[in-house]
């Protein structure tokens, strides 16, 4: 019976400690909230650290060093941001540097086995042109074999050099990666901080080119306009070419046509002109298309800009849309020596010339000799093409300016034309009777009459219908 009123006791006891421990718990938290934060004090008879005893007195030093510290504080967040990490991550950046060095001694040894393969190789090659040169038979070559194994079992140090003279390792290359990290750390550093022109330059005068690629444009790019300053993008491609230019460092063509379509979105013709002049950088067609372009919306620097685009396109060997430029200028005949000078082009081409020129003079000069060459193109099988489309108007007027040298100028054309036969001739006539033209639609059919032996067509319709079956 004791024995059970002692062990009620000691729980009731063990329950008591417990419940004054807890209080005291809670007492001790109640207070540290109660307790007032400690503050620093300061004393206002002390210096103000970076400034002197007369500039603490002047309102205009305390502000300049006020400025000052604000863009120290400003400066610091942003280093916060792009040189620093939580503590709680260095944990998983360890994990990486501890996979990634594990991938790279996995990587090591792979790379000398790699080696040791190839040197094996290269040996046998040797062994192989020795035996060539002899007798060729399988016992000399098992010997060979024998003895290339036994020299490398008796001279393995000897192996081992002769695989590290193979692939001889730079020391140096380490360093420089190390130095090509942090010259791309800076970029980003300045660009951060929205120091976009330091950033362009620092970037066009990168070693190794590694920040002249299209990545970096797409940052620049991305900034955006602002306002009352130069787009960064435009300081990006101006550093760009300038700096390729004056080092004479290759820089591909397609960079080079999206720093031609920024710099004319720009309005800035004149950098335009000053790259293109150079001849020192890559052209691809997409950048005389710009530049083509561009002179469709500035008329007043059209011509500049066609004279800017023939070079772009000569440049790059697009041979027709230089021929273009010519004739957009009103280079006619200096397009069509162009033409005779290189080889000739399918029929689109020229078509494409006439779509995109449409001139007179330019379709008589493609569908007639030229300096004692045949024709380029058909004159039949061009009006064809183009009678009903929007350059009807210039298919007529050259027929009308034709007809008017004379039945026999047509006339020859018509014959000489080999590839338009007398069904595609009869389909033009038809056209122009059409659209209002009866005087050349009759000049056009008197003409194939004549070819089929008649001599003249009767003016009354009946006539003319009774007669139709003789020379159709």
């Amino acid at each position: 019976m004791c024995l059970k009123w002692i062990q009620i006791i000691e729980k009731n006891s063990e329950r008591i400690t417990n419940l004054i421990q807890k209080v005291r718990a809670l007492r001790q938290t109640f207070s540290a909230k109660d307790s007032p934060i400690p503050t620093k004090t300061i004393n206002p008879a002390i210096l103000i650290p970076g400034i002197s005893m007369k500039d603490s007195l002047d309102i205009n030093a305390l502000s300049v060093h006020l400025a000052h510290l604000q863009q120290r504080v400003r400066d610091l967040k942003e280093d916060m941001l792009t040189k620093y990490i939580p503590l709680e991550n260095t944990v998983d950046i360890e994990e990486d540097l501890n996979h990634a060095l594990i991938q790279r001694n996995e990587a090591e040894k792979q790379n000398e086995l790699l080696k040791f393969c190839f040197y094996r190789l290269s040996q046998f090659v040797n062994v192989v042109n020795i035996w060539e040169s002899s007798d060729r038979s399988l016992e000399t070559l098992h010997q060979l074999i024998i003895q290339m194994i036994e020299n490398e079992k008796l001279s393995k140090d000897t192996l081992a050099s002769s695989i590290s003279s193979v692939f001889e390792h730079d020391p140096s290359k380490s360093k420089e990666a190390e130095d090509l990290i942090e010259y791309i750390e800076r970029f980003n550093e300045l660009f951060s901080r929205s120091q976009f022109e330091a950033a362009a330059i620092y970037a066009a005068n990168c070693p190794r080119g590694i920040l002249h690629n299209e990545e970096t444009m797409e940052k620049f790019r991305g900034v955006g306009p602002i306002k009352g300053k130069v787009l960064p993008l435009l300081m990006y491609c101006e550093a760009l070419i300038s700096t390729c230019i004056a080092t004479k460092q290759p820089l591909s063509s397609h960079l080079v046509a999206e720093a031609i379509q920024c710099a004319l979105n720009e309005k800035r013709l004149d950098l335009v002109m000053h790259w293109v002049t150079m001849h020192r950088l890559a052209f691809c067609e997409e950048a005389g298309d710009a530049i083509f372009n561009y002179a469709q919306m500035d008329k007043h620097n059209e011509s500049q800009c066609y004279a800017l685009a023939q070079i772009v396109y000569l440049e790059c060997g697009a041979h027709k849309k230089a021929a273009l430029c010519l004739c957009k200028q009103g280079q006619i005949y200096g397009a069509m020596d162009y033409l005779q000078q290189c080889k000739r082009f399918p029929r689109e081409d020229y078509i494409f010339l006439l779509q995109h020129c449409p001139n007179v003079e330019l379709m008589r000069c493609l569908t007639q000799e030229w300096n004692g060459h045949p024709p380029f193109l058909s004159l039949g099988e061009t009006i064809l093409t183009l009678i009903d489309t929007e350059h009807k108007v210039i298919c007529v007027r050259l027929l009308e300016d034709i007809s008017k040298e004379g039945r026999d100028v047509l006339e020859q054309m018509i014959v000489k034309d080999k590839e338009c036969n007398v069904d595609g001739w009869k389909e033009i006539a038809e056209i122009c009777q059409s659209i209002r033209r009866e005087k050349l639609s009759k000049f056009l059919i008197t003409i194939l009459a004549a070819q089929a032996g008649v001599v003249e067509i009767p003016d009354g319709a009946e006539d003319a219908k009774l007669m139709e079956h003789v020379f159709w």
